[in-house]
């Protein structure tokens, strides 16, 4: 099985990935990085594992739809079978999901539906609330919001500041989205509306 991971910025959580798969916690071809950010450290993150990198800015081109033509070019190129999003932070096209339908998957830093939009870390800190955690799930037309795969609950102690909890919630993402991947590749995963069954 090829996987395509998409990522725009430092790439912690594709780093994450490329160890897990090194460890053999799933088996499968981490085949190419595309991102829409030629600044990204997930790039330097790729060449360094010898994964083929795809930069494909916005900017570029004259529409959305013009540029989600060229990521689709590139997903066909080297025949992805699986979309990992590791803190892309263009929102994809209704289009372009539902082409993909149940072959994208996104980490999210709260216990949905909790908590969505990109500052769901300092959102629950904020906020006050004593347990937030991290979401796997799959990528529907609406955004933080497609059927749960795996779901883990981190507590904010009383004690903590901002950081603490962001390097907390990073921790359990590097443990869960491998293994989320892990039951997709081999199968594992059944989804019945917004259930997603897991097959012993």
């Amino acid at each position: 099985m090829n996987i395509a991971i998409f990522a725009s910025g430092r790439g912690t959580n594709f780093s994450a990935l490329i160890k897990a798969r090194e460890h053999k916690i799933f088996k499968a071809n981490l085949s190419l990085l595309i991102s829409d950010n030629p600044g990204a450290g997930a790039i330097i993150r790729a060449k360094k594992a010898k994964i083929p990198v795809t930069v494909v800015e916005r900017g570029n081109f004259k529409n959305k739809e013009e540029f989600e033509k060229e990521i689709c070019s590139q997903l066909s190129k080297y025949k992805i079978d699986l979309i990992v999003l590791a803190g892309f932070m263009c929102i994809l096209s209704a289009n372009f999901v539902k082409r993909y339908e149940g072959k994208i998957i996104n980490i999210h830093p709260a216990l949905l539906p909790a908590f969505k939009g990109g500052h769901a870390i300092k959102d629950a800190f904020d906020y006050g609330a004593k347990v937030t955690g991290v979401t796997v799930h799959f990528v529907d037309q609406e955004t933080d919001h497609g059927p749960i795969i795996l779901q883990e609950a981190v507590e904010v102690k009383e004690k903590d500041t901002l950081e603490v909890l962001e390097e907390k919630i990073h921790k359990v993402e590097h443990r869960v989205y491998p293994k989320a991947i892990r039951l997709f590749v081999e199968g594992k995963l059944k989804v019945k509306g917004r259930k997603v069954g897991i097959l012993s």
